[in-house]
């Protein structure tokens, strides 16, 4: 791991939009490849089917970084159909699961955050998905679009938004209003978040697997044939993994997981240790999680496989080795990501770049 990571944790989310990226991503070299991308990722050709997902990519500053350190997929943090705040200070914190932190344990115990971001890392990262005013991160992604370089690939990702006295419909409105207002950006590919609250407390929209096949129906609608990924969390049953893929095949291109395992986080003193209201569980990545992302995409191509389906798999989750880019592959990832791994070592790329070269 590098010292200093490319989002800053000991910054607040406008700190690191302002004055970031930092680390590794800070005026790095461009990384130069040699001969020409072979990978296929929905219709374009990339050097490595490796990057980073939604979430520490937040303007066209970080997006740069990550492309020209290597990593040819770079997905833009999720965005919104208008602005919304982020949540307080902190919202990154190191904890310490271990290298398996399971459903049962993240139901049950409480982990203890701090800032002490040791191996194997894992943190939690409560963000509250803000987003900035439409003309804003229209304007910026199009310009990490610019920074894309030859077999480099750039990925906006949005969702819909909750508000007070929403109907279901109003609320699956606002996921297509936000989904053709990215497309409008000329986005070669975009990511639908479904892995967020849906309305009613009742848990992640990707749970709720009518509202998601009515939201990725009405986003098919608007975005043409523009490549769609569905982001979503894990799922407990099989019949549900079995469903979803049906859906991706119908109205996608392709599925990405996970994002978190949610838990209960206090601190030192066992109070909560994120300030806010709805904050007391917040969700966990980096080494603890693997298992998690990799079950899903075995999962996943399970449900492909016995369909005779053909939408892409893209794994992430505790992603911080080359080793572990290998084993996402092995069980059946067509594209693999790392959020917490890259931001800590942000030579991952090229170390996962170089050990494909000395195999080929």
């Amino acid at each position: 791991m590098t010292t200093t990571p490319f989002y800053d944790p000991t910054k607040s989310y406008d700190e690191n939009y302002t004055d970031g990226p930092f680390g590794g991503f800070k005026n790095a070299p461009v990384y130069e490849e040699k001969g020409e991308p072979m990978h296929d990722v929905f219709g374009h050709k990339v050097y490595t089917p490796f990057g980073i997902p939604a979430g520490p990519l937040l303007n066209s500053a970080f997006m740069k970084g990550a492309f020209d350190t290597g990593f040819d997929i770079a997905v833009y943090k999720t965005i919104r159909s208008g602005a919304y705040p982020c949540h307080p200070f902190p919202n990154v914190l190191a904890v310490h699961p271990g290298e398996r932190l399971t459903l049962e344990r993240a139901q049950a115990e409480a982990l203890v955050a701090d800032v002490n971001y040791t191996e194997p890392i894992s943190i939690t990262n409560s963000f509250g998905v803000p987003s900035k005013e439409t003309q804003v991160w229209q304007d910026d992604f199009k310009t990490a679009i610019v920074y894309e370089k030859k077999g480099q690939l750039a990925v906006l990702s949005f969702m819909g938004t909750v508000k007070a006295e929403q109907t279901q419909n109003e609320f699956i409105d606002d996921y297509i209003l936000a989904g053709s207002l990215a497309a409008k950006t000329g986005a070669k590919v975009l990511e639908v978040n479904l892995s967020c609250p849906n309305i009613g407390n009742e848990g992640l929209v990707c749970y709720n697997l009518d509202v998601t096949e009515k939201v990725c129906e009405g986003l098919r609608a608007v975005i043409g044939s523009t490549p769609l990924m569905l982001k979503v969390g894990y799922y407990k049953n099989n019949e549900d993994v079995v469903r979803l893929a049906q859906i991706a095949e119908k109205y996608a291109n392709g599925v990405s997981a996970i994002n978190t395992v949610q838990a209960t986080i206090v601190d030192e003193k066992g109070e909560q240790a994120l300030p806010g209201p709805n904050r007391s569980r917040s969700g966990v990545c980096g080494a603890s999680i693997k298992w998690a992302g990799l079950e899903m995409v075995q999962r996943l191509k399970s449900a492909r496989d016995a369909g005779g389906l053909t939408f892409k798999i893209c794994g992430v989750g505790g992603v911080i080795t080359p080793a572990d880019y290998a084993e996402y592959l092995r069980a059946g990832a067509d594209i693999v990501m790392s959020a917490t791994g890259a931001m800590w070592n942000t030579n991952l790329a090229k170390e996962i770049k170089e050990i494909e070269g000395l195999s080929q």
